[in-house]
Formats: structure tokens, sequence, C-alpha cells
């Protein structure tokens, strides 16, 4: 089974670059998509069907904001839409597709340009990861996490200690995921090089994305139990639709 997950930073905008044609190329049994800012109905059919695949999507209510899908090839069992708190559902930033054996979510975290907001989003959504942990069920959760956990994960860190992103508090919280509450980094199962980004702070389509310049935001996580099944896992630096870079994990599994 193969999951791409893609910050597109605007639906439109990164069709218009090329995003459709990068999906019909990959393959994937399952593409999370974070960041639309439009909301579904406006969209044309060539983007909420695209050939091969079903699209879910959960819209933010504010205008030009937010907003996560699934593009699905196999159509799920049950769609979960939010986590049942309005800061996370009224901003339209999970959406889970339930099949037989386990989950997948599109999830994308505040980016931090309201400290207070993204740490009363990651407070309530640490409870629900801990009841998540805690199920029979297991969960594959992609998306933008807007936190570089560790020093390895962006370059100049040492001059971004107080930056949003890569704040100690949210590094802690980073922490807390991968350690008590017992998620794992699939991406560093596999691969522990450094210069390995998935966002850089401008989109240039005509430059090659600096290992000097980027950050790592993004993640597929999974539980213990399905770390064996983490096969491989890459960065997409030569899809340049967005500022984000896709990162794709192919797994010891089936839908």
């Amino acid at each position: 089974m193969k999951i791409a997950t893609i910050n597109v930073n605007g639906i439109r905008e990164a069709v218009e670059r090329g995003f459709l044609d990068w999906l019909a190329g990959q393959d994937a049994d399952v593409v999370c998509v974070q960041n639309l800012k439009a909301k579904s109905f406006e969209l044309d059919d060539s983007i909420l069907y695209p050939e091969g695949y079903e699209g879910y999507f959960l819209d933010a209510e504010e205008d030009g904001f937010s907003g996560v899908g699934l593009y699905c090839r196999k159509i799920p069992k049950a769609i979960m839409y939010g986590l049942g708190f309005p800061q996370c559902d009224n901003e339209g930033r999970f959406l889970q597709a339930d099949y037989d054996r386990f989950s997948i979510a599109s999830f994308l975290m505040p980016d931090g340009s309201d400290p207070t907001a993204k740490q009363d989003f990651m407070s309530q959504y640490q409870d629900y990861l801990g009841k998540m942990a805690r199920k029979r069920r297991e969960y594959i959760i992609c998306g933008t996490w807007h936190v570089a956990h560790k020093t390895i994960d962006l370059a100049n860190w040492a001059d971004n200690q107080t930056t949003p992103g890569f704040k100690p508090e949210e590094r802690a919280w980073m922490d807390q995921v991968f350690g008590p509450i017992g998620f794992i980094d699939t991406f560093r199962e596999v691969n522990r090089d450094a210069g390995e980004y998935t966002w850089w702070p401008a989109l240039d389509q005509h430059q090659p994305r600096s290992r000097q310049e980027g950050w790592r935001l993004d993640y597929q996580l999974v539980g213990p139990n399905l770390r064996r099944n983490v096969v491989d896992a890459w960065i997409d630096r030569d899809a340049t639709f967005s500022e984000y870079a896709p990162l794709i994990v192919e797994y010891d599994l089936e839908l």
C-alpha cells in the first residue's frame, strides 16, 4: 500500500501548477491533502473526483482557509469528519477514512501564527491521540504538523529556536507523541539522513529546493504495531506545485 500526503497550500493554485498530473502518475492507494483554501462545492469535478479516485473533503467555515481531503482508490467503510472539538472541526483540520484493518487520516495542525490557538489545539489533540493509541484499531495519520521535531529536521536550527514550528514547547509536545503516547515517525524508521525537508519558505518552480533552507513539517504516523509494516519512505522534491513537497510511504499492508 502506498500513501502520499501533501499540503497543497491552495488546491486550485496547485492544480494550475500540475497537481492533477502529479496525482495521475503516483499509483498511490490514498493521497491525503491539506490546506485546500477552498470550499469543496466550489471545485470542479476534475478536482473532486480525479480518474481512479473518490474524493472526500472537510471544509473550513472561513473562506479561503485550511480544509483537508482524502483521495481514495478503494471506497472506505466509513468517513469520520473532524474530532469533536470546535477548533479542529470548524477549521477543517481532520478527516479520517476507515477500512477493515486500519484508518487513514488527513491532518493539518495550526501553523503557529497565533501561538495561543496552536497551543490550545495541541492540548486537545494530544488528549485525542492518547485515546487513539489505546484503541485496538490501527491508525495512519498523515499531514502537516507544523513542527520540526529534531535539529536534523530543519536547516539553520540554531537561529530558529524561537520560531513557530521549532519552539521548545512544540518540540516537547512532539516528544510526547513519539514517546509516552507511542506513535512512530514512519519516515525516520527508514531514513535518518539530514537535509530531508518537506517545506521551503518560498515557492520557486525554477530553482532546485535547497537542503540548506528547508523544514520537515509533514509526517505519517503509525502505532507501534505497524512499525514493521513500513517498507520505504521518501520526499518528492521534484513536485513543485506547492511550497510543500509530498511525503510518500510504502507499507506492507493491503486496504
